[in-house]
């Protein structure tokens, strides 16, 4: 039996936050069990906000300079963790804050330079995940289906509701998973329309009407008839998904409740789901009530909604375990959910000294 202690960090692109799990792994036979020990949310300032929704394209020096300060944020947080719940982690794994991700380009970036977290913490640091399946000519994400598969296998299918959401399951023996769609990231965006930063259980989308105009534009995207492999960046969402919405002049009210149900159509046409059939549901989008009510009356399988602990540290988790992975030289990316021409073990290391 085998036992790793790690910290994982976890930033998604609706900005909640940096996600710090201390988790433990267990692993005994090729047989896993974890625990979420200790696990934070530290909110962005609004600098932090700012500096990483500005686009870097123009400024290489100027991405570079961010990279290394917000890898210095990241280990000064995970400093301050440490300090405080006095733990004692054998290494960090950190997924970083995606600033754009264009597969069919081969470049994806993750911002926060591991090396700066190392020195800062002076534990080994395990980040830049997606940059060998990029290589190897794959999408680079999702990377989650790792985890689900060793961790979360007791659930036929495995939704997250962040700011795009994804799913992952198994289809004759061969795992499979992809972004399925925009979700908090246009919700969020339009909330904050009602000086907002989230809509508090969907209460804003359930005083809204169906607009079906803009429904079916939605629901007509190109990449809703794409075929797996695929993945979504943020860039696509702000060019082609929010410039739909924004052409459109009906009341923000009803643009968040046809936002819901088109998130909650896809889902219900992503996998093929059996009635008795099991859905685990993660990420914020997970407290939206309207939400959820609306994927519970389009799709079949039963859903589950887990402990607080791992609806909002899920992700978290999972990088902590695909470090794991890494470390043990173990794979931790499929090419059967990427496209990639093989499986790999990806993540750069960044050695610590105590």
């Amino acid at each position: 039996m085998k036992s790793y202690k790690v910290i994982g960090l976890m930033s998604g692109t609706s900005l909640d936050g940096l996600d710090i799990a201390y988790c433990v792994f267990t692993e005994n036979k090729g047989k896993w069990k974890f625990n979420i020990e200790v696990a934070e949310t530290i909110s962005y300032n609004e600098g932090w906000k700012k500096v990483l929704t500005i686009e870097f394209n123009k400024s290489p020096l100027r991405l570079f300079t961010v990279h290394r300060l917000y890898g210095n944020y990241l280990g000064s947080q995970v400093t301050e963790f440490i300090k405080k719940h006095k733990l004692s982690p054998d290494f960090i794994a950190s997924h970083g804050h995606t600033l754009f991700h264009q597969p069919k380009s081969k470049l994806t970036f993750q911002l926060g330079n591991g090396a700066e977290i190392a020195a800062n913490c002076g534990l080994t640091v395990v980040c830049d995940f997606r940059s060998t399946d990029i290589a190897l000519g794959g999408q680079g994400a999702p990377l989650v289906p790792v985890g689900d598969k060793y961790l979360f296998n007791n659930y036929n299918y495995r939704l997250n509701l962040g700011g795009i959401a994804n799913i992952s399951f198994e289809k004759k023996s061969k795992m499979l998973a992809f972004d399925i769609c925009p979700c908090n990231i246009p919700l969020n965006t339009l909330a904050a329309k009602f000086k907002k930063t989230y809509d508090d259980k969907g209460k804003i989308a359930a005083s809204g009407k169906l607009d079906n105009t803009l429904l079916s534009k939605l629901n007509k995207l190109d990449y809703f008839s794409l075929k797996a492999p695929k993945s979504l960046g943020k860039e696509w969402v702000n060019k082609s998904f929010m410039r739909i919405v924004d052409k459109s002049d009906i009341p923000y009210k009803d643009k968040i409740r046809t936002i819901c149900e088109h998130i909650a159509m896809q889902i219900s046409a992503a996998a093929p789901y059996k009635k008795g059939e099991t859905l685990l549901v993660t990420g914020g989008g997970a407290y939206n009530t309207f939400l959820m009510e609306r994927i519970k009356a389009l799709c079949p399988a039963k859903i589950i909604i887990p402990d607080n602990k791992t609806v909002e540290f899920k992700e978290a988790l999972i990088f902590a375990f695909l470090g794991v992975l890494r470390m043990r030289g173990e794979i931790n990316c499929l090419s059967s959910v990427t496209g990639a021409r093989k499986d790999s073990v990806g993540g750069a290391v960044y050695l610590g000294w105590k």
